[in-house]
């Protein structure tokens, strides 16, 4: 018998009765190549878990052959059981049997253990046997956490904290309990992975056969299945009985299941009967059909296929995964379901019928609407058994082998090292002019000489850099600023960009972006740099750009110029012509958004460029400055649709690729390059000011781990001795260069980070600012 579950309670669907023959795990000439640990409950055991561990091992073995899979059954003493194709047995409540088993699979090499984790099937106080256990095994770790509770006992979310802390992967079957073990318990968002509970592929509306085979014929057939108990919401069910069979005489209701073990234990089958005087009270007891067992798979299978409607009128909506949901959906099932966590994922966009809670009229009025409109009903079944096919078996098998190789392909990294980038990488490619643009490899490339962009960023790093010389910083400081001074062209009224090795100008204007680039190298150098000297230097500057600002058209060049008159009001809230220019900017930018908004695409722009949380930032700054809630409110909304953008269905960071550019409403994911993950890192940190979500300090980590390899080819890009960055991933991996956007991208995102991670520690409850030497550590120990 299969058996929901939810955040709250239950484990995931499933359960079998007796030992049956498994078949052989793979063909004789198919070698496997990875090797995994499977830990928790397994056939004959009639629980949820066991049916989906042994789900997961039929199904790898099937589809899967490759990897090979050894099961270690938790068991209990109290009811031995006889398994078969096992690797081992756990006690599940001694602690020596959890560190001989953990013992056996080190020895064993797998690539990874898989752990199936429910609080109840571990030994000691809610389960916390199971910590001994994860801290022996060396492999990674693959977590399924089959209750994510929103209350934990503080028992529990010790138990589950230290899960998710030692896991590699974290595999969910719904969305929304991976938001919860990203929101309540610190799970980083780059290593879950949403696979949908699984279900069988059989062909499509072959109801009346299997109507004839339980006598059934020429009957409407309405059906609920799973462990009877109260929080089924049955009874809003049979009450709406009367108002379909008043017009649909031939309807069945069917109930099939038995009474839930522990509350027969407690009042035998009380709330059945309960059940069966309520319909026979409406006059409906005829139209309902009780089946008090507990089915096998396939026989439950066949019964679902003899059903038209499937009904699930749970009372609660934090109900997180139903099996038989999605195995009805599969089959083809026209669905009625209340709108539970499970059912608004799977039934979405009218795959099913979604009725309010505890309300039998409306579960009688969608019954009616799809009765009285017998080809309404043969869409919606259709539409479903659609929906099923990515839920079907082999898809699940796809989604598990591909858990597998992610978790091998990117098990935990050690941190890189505590102390703070190097800056040797930085001083390599300048010399006194200012800071070449590109190298081959790690050498400077002369040939392509220097631009204002690069300089400004430079300028910027040495204003925030730690462990400097403070002669060592002025120098630098005065060389990238000497060529900003250099760059500006007061016949043009801006500043030049490009400029050859022999120190003549490419141009005599510069782009818009890198004049709005400068602004805002200038307001951050008035609010960032240790020198007053240096502070006065850019005032002055500053001053002089500023009005030629104003006929700015980029989006990008008014968004960098927004940042450096945000910087410049921090610093002198009463700079009137920042204010100005903000304002400006921000109506600009607001009414872009405004204009270019559609139900799937939430941005400024119909394509996406390069920079693009710059956009939303800007807005956030000019929100923050000028007290404009609707300024704010916009760039955080637009901040977070580019973040779900640039985060992979894996859970890693995805920077938009250049190749998009150019191509409306797409987002292609290659080449990807430092200078996106910089941007949202330091977006993140100005929205984590702006709202204090956590999410955005967990959106800055997931890009910041993408210089260390959690990008979608796995390759480092960081180097924190020297301070260098290679340029960008590629679909055959790394680009081996070393340019100084990408060398002053990685830099500055360090620094940006650094300072989100201490405003959150300090927003934190006693905790302190950690030092100096750890501060890089403890929040990427798992990088």
């Amino acid at each position: 018998m299969l058996e929901s579950h939810t955040l709250e309670t239950k484990a995931p669907p499933g359960n079998r009765g007796s030992v049956r023959p498994i078949f052989t795990l793979a063909p004789t000439h198919i070698a496997p190549d990875r090797r995994v640990a499977l830990v928790g409950n397994f056939a004959p055991r009639k629980c949820g878990i066991a049916t989906f561990t042994t789900d997961i091992f039929e199904k790898l073995a099937e589809h899967h052959p490759e990897i090979a899979v050894d099961v270690y059954a938790l068991d209990d003493p109290r009811q031995p059981l006889g398994y078969a194709n096992i690797a081992s047995t756990i006690t599940c409540d001694d602690p020596e049997s959890y560190a001989r088993a953990a013992r056996a699979i080190n020895e064993s090499g797998v690539d990874a253990v898989w752990l199936q984790h429910e609080y109840g099937i571990f030994g000691g106080p809610e389960g916390e046997m199971v910590l001994d256990f994860i801290d022996r095994v060396a492999a990674p770790l693959i977590l399924t956490p089959h209750t994510v509770l929103l209350e934990p006992s503080p028992t529990q979310r010790h138990i589950l904290e230290r899960l998710v802390q030692r896991a590699s992967r974290i595999m969910v079957m719904s969305y929304h309990a991976r938001d919860v073990l990203v929101e309540r318990y610190g799970a980083p968002l780059e290593i879950l992975q949403v696979v949908p509970h699984g279900a069988p592929d059989r062909p499509f509306g072959r109801q009346e056969e299997f109507k004839r085979r339980f006598g059934l014929a020429g009957r409407t057939v309405m059906m609920t299945f799973g462990l009877l108990g109260p929080g089924k919401g049955l009874e809003n069910a049979i009450e709406a009985l009367p108002a379909i069979v008043e017009r649909h005489p031939e309807l069945l209701y069917r109930i099939v299941g038995a009474t839930h073990p522990n509350l027969v234990a407690q009042e035998g089958e009380a709330y059945r009967e309960r059940l069966m005087a309520l319909a026979d009270e409406l006059g409906v007891a005829e139209h309902v059909q009780w089946d008090n067992r507990f089915l096998e798979t396939d026989e439950l299978l066949d019964q679902l296929e003899a059903c038209d409607i499937y009904v699930t009128p749970y009372p609660g909506m934090q109900q997180s995964t139903s099996g038989t949901l999605s195995y009805a959906v599969a089959l083809g099932k026209a669905v009625i379901s209340t709108p539970y966590l499970h059912a608004r994922e799977l039934l979405a966009d009218g795959v099913g019928e979604l009725v309010e809670p505890q309300s039998a009229s409306a579960i009688a009025a969608a019954a009616n609407r799809l009765l009285d409109d017998r080809d309404r009903l043969h869409a919606l079944q259709r539409r479903a058994y659609a929906k099923g096919r990515e839920t079907i078996w082999p898809r699940f098998a796809d989604g598990a082998a591909a858990l597998v190789e992610s978790a091998i392909a990117r098990s935990p990294r050690p941190a890189p090292v505590t102390a703070t980038p190097g800056i040797a990488g930085v001083l390599a490619m300048s010399d006194s002019t200012g800071m070449l643009q590109h190298s081959i490899g790690i050498v400077p490339d002369r040939l392509h000489g220097y631009c204002l962009d690069d300089n400004v960023r430079a300028l910027m790093l040495m204003n925030v850099a730690e462990g400097i010389e403070p002669l060592q910083r002025q120098r630098w400081s005065q060389t990238y600023a000497s060529f900003v001074q250099h760059a500006w062209n007061p016949e043009a009224g801006g500043f030049r960009n490009f400029m050859r090795f022999d120190r003549s100008w490419c141009e005599d204007l510069g782009s818009e972006d890198s004049n709005g680039r400068t602004l805002w190298a200038l307001g951050h150098t008035v609010e960032h740099s240790h020198d007053q000297s240096m502070i006065y230097w850019a005032r002055r500057w500053f001053e002089t750009a500023l009005p030629h600002c104003a006929d700015l058209n980029s989006p990008r060049a008014i968004a960098f110029a927004m940042l450096g008159a945000a910087a410049m009001l921090r610093k002198e809230p009463d700079h009137a012509g920042s204010r100005t220019l903000l304002a400006g900017g921000a109506d600009f930018l607001h009414r872009l958004l405004d204009a270019e908004r559609r139900p799937d695409w939430a941005w400024f722009e119909a394509v996406l460029g390069y920079d693009n949380p710059r956009l939303s930032q800007a807005l956030i700054e000019a929100g923050l400055a000028l007290g404009e809630a609707r300024f704010t409110d916009a760039g955080l909304d637009s901040l977070s649709w580019i973040a779900r953008q640039q985060i992979a269905a894996a859970g890693h960071f995805r920077p938009v690729g250049s190749d998009t550019f150019g191509h409306d409403h797409t987002r292609l994911p290659f080449d990807q390059q430092p200078l996106e993950a910089q941007a949202a890192i330091e977006a993140a940190a100005t929205a984590y000011r702006a709202d204090r979500d956590p999410k955005w300090q967990q959106h800055a980590q997931a890009a910041w781990r993408w210089f260390f390899g959690a990008n979608d080819r796995g390759v480092v890009l960081a180097d924190l001795a020297s301070g260098r960055c290679r340029d960008g991933v590629t679909p055959r991996g790394v680009n081996e260069n070393c340019g100084a956007e990408s060398i002053l991208a990685f830099q500055l995102s360090y620094y940006s980070l650094i300072g989100l991670l201490r405003e959150q520690q300090r927003d934190s409850t006693g905790e302190r600012v950690v030092g100096e030497t750890q501060r890089v550590a403890e929040p990427f120990a798992h990088s």
